[in-house]
């Protein structure tokens, strides 16, 4: 049986707006006229840092000011879920995506999102990984957030996606509440592992347990795998 093909994009380190606008581009498509591909799995690494509220905003306009005097960007976004963080030490996934040759519905999606996280960090000899149910949603270490998840769907088309610390700094989740979730945590491979993990180095696992769970190809430019 044939696997659908998903591009794969890797956009190095780049400003978050980048992402987003590649992200628009890659709707459009999708949106206008299905092609041979399921869509694009769009990667990168923010360049700076960035908040990032979802449709239940989370943020006052007085809270927006102090983060922006951080030196941080500070963007409300179309999809689902509250405050986050997004910097350097992050790979950020972006799966603009019709779901109907993948068999996928949106809640289906959203856990083989997780799942895929799940798997990166076993691959990363991190066993004791979870996904946990709304309003947890994401990856967790016991009470520790490594991975948030929120995303959008519509006429059967996803966006946004995944957020997984590598090598993040964690001192900037200090100045939000992440997701909304008062008294719980989050960490990074770097933490877990107690070494320098950077994004570079999960991304071959990344891209191994996507393939796996989505059941999927993937193709860029340059060669097919």
């Amino acid at each position: 049986m044939l696997l659908p093909a998903v591009r794969l994009v890797w956009l190095s380190q780049v400003p978050y707006a980048e992402l987003l606008a590649l992200q628009q581009r890659w709707l459009r498509r999708l949106q206008a006229e299905p092609g041979p591909e399921a869509g694009a799995l769009l990667l990168c690494e923010p360049a700076g840092p960035v908040y990032t509220t979802g449709l239940r905003g989370g943020l006052t306009s007085e809270e927006t000011a102090r983060l922006r005097a951080l030196g941080a960007e500070v963007r409300p976004l179309g999809r689902g879920g509250l405050a986050t963080f997004h910097g350097p030490g992050q790979l950020l996934c972006h799966p603009v995506l019709d779901l109907r040759p993948l068999g996928l519905r949106l809640r289906t999606h959203v856990a083989a999102l997780e799942a895929c996280a799940v798997r990166l960090c076993e691959l990363q000899g991190l066993p004791g990984a979870r996904a946990r149910p709304p309003p947890y949603t994401g990856v967790w270490l016991g009470e520790r957030k490594i991975c948030a998840i929120g995303v959008r769907c519509g006429r059967h088309v996803t966006s946004h996606g995944l957020a997984l610390n590598c090598s993040t700094d964690l001192t900037w989740f200090e100045h939000i509440v992440p997701c909304g979730l008062v008294g719980t945590g989050v960490t990074s491979l770097s933490e877990e592992l107690q070494r320098h993990v950077t994004v570079d180095e999960v991304i071959p696992r990344f891209l191994e347990a996507f393939k796996e769970t989505y059941k999927c190809t993937l193709t860029s430019e340059d060669s097919p795998s």
